[in-house]
């Protein structure tokens, strides 16, 4: 019954988000607002529904272990798995106001993530800042999207999110109805993943940390992975990175600042989450940026190094918590070899992109 109530928030989830996106969206173009627009706000937000629902529903239920553990997992899970995957399926554009803007600002927001967690907890005041540095990239984004001049980029999204923008009475109430219906589903769904999640971790003795930087975090991001993946099929490559960039930024500034907010106490950061998974979330956040200029475009091999990574990084989790004896042999071999090598390669790859760009 427990495997059934998890399994069954997930799928509420998943469907709660897709009519609360469609819902938003379809409003939102009745209203006037540029397709550009939805799809920089409704929509990179909507997709991180699920782990606003279950990271501020965790909180609230002082469960903040768990709230955390979503917002850092779902950051690793959306750049190295969604990221992967969509790109071994096809290579992908990158804009280069994600190379110039947005992708400096979701390392600036990792960075300042693990700063307010320095000293243990993430404060309610931190949050309020969080919160008010997302308001202000918002609001930022939606006045540079504006004075958007590419024709291309414009087409793009006129053709992805303008869709029933008429506002006919009847599209109007069944676009409330699944407004609704989503934040309904969203609800139920969050409820019943943490519950479940938390007697699962009980029972096998596994920390509500762990569970919510694995399970929790990939169930939540799955929005996310339909969204990128079928952009990335229709040839919308470049709303596929920017749905997880976007996505990423909307979890730190928006989600993790609301749950600290709610928090009793803000949010605790056991030490584990200190030393390795926020500097993790850093790290492949810092990635981005020379993997992405070099050629503006992540290829397929780069694809398959992200998705590497994520499997090594839920392999250690999995080692740790079981304290297995090889733990030590494999994290020898990530900080010895796998690491430099990652970082030579890039650092190859980036020179030769300056020589060229400067040629």
């Amino acid at each position: 019954m427990i495997a059934l109530k998890l399994i069954a928030g997930l799928i509420f989830l998943v469907f709660g988000a897709e009519a609360l996106v469609k819902g938003a969206s379809r409003i939102a173009a009745a209203a006037g607002i540029s397709p550009l627009v939805i799809g920089l706000t409704v929509v990179a937000f909507g997709t991180s529904a699920p782990e606003l629902a279950v990271s501020v529903m965790s909180s609230a239920n002082g469960q903040t272990d768990i709230a955390l553990g979503n917002v850092i997992g779902s950051n690793i899970f959306n750049v190295l798995f969604i990221l992967g995957i969509s790109s071994i399926i096809i290579p992908l554009v990158v804009a280069q106001q994600l190379i110039r803007l947005d992708v400096p600002i979701m390392i600036g927001a990792s960075l300042l993530t693990l700063l307010l967690a320095w000293d243990g907890v993430i404060l309610p005041w931190e949050g309020w800042l969080m919160l008010a540095l997302g308001i202000s990239y918002t609001v930022f984004i939606i006045r540079l999207s504006r004075k958007e001049k590419n024709t291309a980029v414009l087409k793009e999204y006129e053709e992805e999110f303008s869709a029933d923008a008429k506002p006919e009475k009847s599209k109007t109430a069944l676009n409330l109805l699944l407004l609704v219906a989503g934040l309904v589903l969203l609800v139920l769904g969050s409820r019943w993943l943490v519950d479940g999640a938390v007697t699962i971790a009980t029972s096998l003795g596994v920390s509500n940390l762990v569970i919510g930087l694995t399970i929790i975090a990939a169930g939540t991001s799955l929005p996310e992975v339909a969204t990128s993946v079928i952009a990335g099929i229709r040839g919308e490559r470049d709303i596929a990175v920017g749905n997880v960039v976007g996505s990423n930024i909307f979890n730190l500034l928006y989600i993790l600042s609301l749950s600290a907010i709610i928090g009793k106490g803000g949010i605790k950061v056991a030490d584990t989450a200190l030393i390795f998974d926020l500097p993790v979330m850093v790290a492949t956040a810092v990635a981005c940026l020379p993997i992405f200029f070099t050629g503006k475009k992540l290829d397929r091999w780069e694809g398959v190094v992200f998705l590497g990574y994520y499997v090594a990084y839920t392999t250690y989790l999995i080692l740790a918590n079981q304290r297995h004896h090889s733990l030590e042999n494999f994290s020898t071999a990530m900080i010895w070899f796998v690491i430099p090598l990652t970082v030579l390669t890039l650092a190859v790859a980036t020179t030769r992109e300056l020589r060229k760009n400067k040629a």
